[in-house]
């Protein structure tokens, strides 16, 4: 008597390769990290190359500029009490955009704890942070444009590269932090409506916060690189 053999035990099991495609497209952990955490990786890396082509190109203009380049202790000087104090606002800017990667750093904090409206508010106060940040910038560009004539193309205290340089610099790096100052609102917007909250408002996964978190340090590495080597240099 002939066994029957069902279709299930005949069949083959699945090629390596398509049985990872069938798992990431399930929206499986990859790496051990979640989707989420891994793309935002992604997304930094590729940032991280893209400002340190900036970088570099910046460095490598200076260098060859046979023009002198403008001291930034005198261009970035503000007027107080009659007298010029270099680098004030630029020394404001980096000291309010440090402190916002540790309210960053306690949101993400209470946010593992469940405490989720205190990391609500923390990241609307990081948020706080990147708003007035991204205005002394404003005013920055402002008074360089306005009272001291830099222009992409020139610059009347000394390389003409020095304007190009920097507008494209610290413009990429504003609206870096104008972004994350948008989706720091968004992700505590929806914080604060239990929309990452697990059934019956327990068992949330707050993660996003995390990832979030990702994204501003970066921002705040990015200033200390361009602190250092635009204004300190």
């Amino acid at each position: 008597m002939n066994s029957v053999t069902s279709p299930a035990s005949t069949a083959e099991p699945p090629g390596r390769w398509r049985q990872l495609v069938a798992d990431w497209s399930s929206d499986q952990r990859a790496f051990q990290v979640s989707w989420g955490k891994a793309m935002m990786w992604i997304f930094l890396l590729s940032d991280t190359f893209i400002f340190s082509c900036f970088l570099t190109g910046y460095m490598t203009v200076r260098i060859a500029s046979t023009t002198p380049w403008p001291n930034p202790s005198l261009v970035f000087s503000l007027k107080i009490g009659g007298a010029e104090v270099p680098l004030l606002l630029i020394a404001i800017m980096t000291f309010v955009l440090i402190s916002s990667s540790g309210t960053m750093a306690m949101a993400v904090n209470f946010a593992y704890r469940r405490e989720r409206v205190k990391a609500a508010l923390l990241m609307f106060v990081t948020a706080a942070f990147g708003v007035c940040f991204v205005s002394m910038q404003v005013f920055e560009w402002s008074k360089l444009i306005l009272q001291e004539g830099v222009r992409p193309w020139g610059n009347p205290m000394g390389a003409p590269q020095f304007g190009s340089t920097f507008f494209m610099i610290t413009g990429f790096h504003g609206l870096h932090v104008s972004a994350g100052v948008i989706y720091l609102i968004t992700v505590a917007v929806r914080l604060l409506k239990g929309r990452y909250d697990g059934p019956g408002g327990t068992g949330g996964n707050y993660q996003i916060v995390e990832i979030a978190g990702l994204y501003w340090h970066f921002v705040d590495l990015v200033w200390v690189f361009i602190f250092a080597l635009f204004y300190l240099w």
